[in-house]
């Protein structure tokens, strides 16, 4: 056969596909990008990491209750994050369409921050539950307006299939800085600073006082981010002149991408499972390995954290080599069979007998969730190209939109229920002591309901077929029709 005849995205029979020119992203845009998650993990996750232990713990009120605010928070969250994502993807300015919201979003989610926590003492659980809900109509689309051009702007970095999770490799190493200090935030509110007159941790004021100081940093960060990195794909004209995108595509055309709707089976069952038990791990340390004494266990907490920055990291190297050799969706799988392997282990390496087992339970599951979100992460870039071939438009905000709308009504779903959980299994927060039953229960609930939902997760993504050579077909085509950016 002459294969000078045949066109450039095309292999003769039995022939490897063609391989696309690497491409690489410069390290100072990559640690730019990384610097985000700031922003994301403070203006999203710490809030939900302390608002036990300050709810609660601190201040008597309801775990029913609390995860149900969580709930309407996620859930005014997906609807937030749905309209920024499409205003991002119609946005044309100067400075880009991604850039100026990731500036002006995360510099309002530094400041608003530490007032989630500007609470008083003595409230009814009444007065608790309002003021969580009516914050949240507040602060949650300003975290949107950050947060969904920033994880848009992920899946622009690079048209290159490798590069991609280097980038979310990157990311993801540098997320592990925020995530520490978010193990460290319940051991700082309990500093001898903050107690009160009786001597007793002052938790309220210490959460006031540690999120006023990230806050700062949100700040600082989010005009780093805006002077560091760059649009590529808007700069090379590839999406200035593309057709605006209607309101009702950011969910209804996103969905019907094949690919995409299996990444999100996989990612809602994961998400699901673990959040449903995001808060029977630490009450798992403070009232069963700990025997109920808070001050310990937030020292315990803060190692763990230390631990899981230590796995987290070797899970980031060891998955992301993983996915160069076997490809994503086998890394993918690998991760989350190792997860449920490390599940099963939290009943044994949760012991009072041997506390510092505890490091290791928390070490492997950061270790498999830093792999998780690093090869997830990198694969929505892969969709996007899927989805340009066949739309000829650029949607990296639609996608992000619609994967957060599924995600947090699946994490809303898994934390609303986690209250009840907590409630159903016994456990009372005005007992110094639980009862072994309530024990016993916390620890069945943390293995086994995150066992089933990974194992979900792993059916879902065996029908994902975005392999490496057919995004090499993909990028070759796209280049074909409109250029290469």
């Amino acid at each position: 056969m002459n294969t000078a005849s045949l066109p450039a995205h095309t292999a003769p029979p039995g022939a490897p596909p063609p391989q696309p020119p690497r491409d690489r992203v410069p390290l100072p845009q990559k640690i730019g990008y990384g610097l985000g998650s700031f922003v994301d993990l403070w203006g999203h996750w710490l809030y939900q990491s302390l608002v036990f232990h300050v709810f609660n713990v601190g201040l008597g009120m309801a775990p029913g209750l609390i995860s149900t605010a969580l709930m309407i928070k996620i859930g005014v969250d997906a609807v937030s994050d749905a309209l920024f994502g499409w205003v991002s993807d119609n946005t044309r300015t100067r400075w880009g369409r991604r850039r100026p919201f990731i500036l002006v979003g995360g510099v309002l989610a530094g400041i608003g921050l530490p007032l989630m926590f500007a609470v008083g003492r003595g409230w009814s659980d009444g007065e608790y539950f309002a003021f969580m809900v009516v914050t949240t109509f507040v602060y949650v689309p300003v975290m949107s307006c950050f947060n969904m051009p920033w994880v848009s702007l992920g899946s622009e970095m690079t048209p290159d299939y490798h590069e991609r999770t280097s980038v979310m490799s990157i990311k993801n190493a540098i997320q592990k800085i925020p995530e520490l200090s978010m193990f460290v935030a319940a051991q700082f509110t309990t500093l001898a600073w903050f107690n009160d007159a009786s001597g007793k941790p002052d938790i309220l004021r210490g959460a006031q006082v540690y999120t006023a100081l990230l806050g700062a940093v949100m700040v600082a960060v989010s005009i780093a981010i805006f002077l560091l990195v760059r649009e590529r794909y808007y700069e090379k004209l590839v999406v200035k002149q593309q057709a605006k995108v209607p309101f009702k595509d950011t969910l209804y055309r996103t969905l019907r991408n094949k690919p995409f709707r299996t990444l999100l089976g996989t990612m809602m069952a994961y998400g699901m499972a673990t959040a449903m038990v995001g808060v029977l791990g630490y009450y798992t340390t403070i009232y069963y390995v700990c025997k109920g004494d808070v001050a310990l266990a937030t020292r315990w907490n803060s190692a763990m954290g230390v631990a899981g920055m230590a796995f987290g990291f070797a899970g980031i190297l060891f998955f992301a080599w993983a996915a160069r050799r076997w490809g994503k969706r086998n890394a993918l799988a690998l991760v989350l069979a190792l997860a449920i392997a490390a599940f099963i282990g939290d009943w044994w390496l949760y012991n009072p007998e041997l506390p510092a087992l505890q490091l290791l339970a928390c070490g492997f599951v950061a270790f498999t969730g830093a792999g998780f979100w690093t090869i997830y992460g990198a694969s929505i870039g892969d969709v996007v190209d899927d989805d340009e071939l066949q739309t000829g438009q650029r949607r990296e905000g639609s996608f992000a939109a619609c994967q957060s709308w599924i995600s947090k009504l699946g994490i809303a779903l898994g934390n609303g229920a986690s209250g009840w959980i907590l409630q159903f299994t016994g456990f009372d927060a005005k007992l110094p002591v639980q009862s072994e039953a309530a024990i016993t229960w916390i620890r069945l609930m943390l293995s086994g309901i995150p066992v089933l939902g990974l194992s979900i997760a792993l059916i879902v993504l065996l029908r994902l077929h975005l392999t490496e050579a057919r995004m090499a077909e993909i990028r070759a085509l796209l280049e074909a029709r409109r250029g290469s950016v």
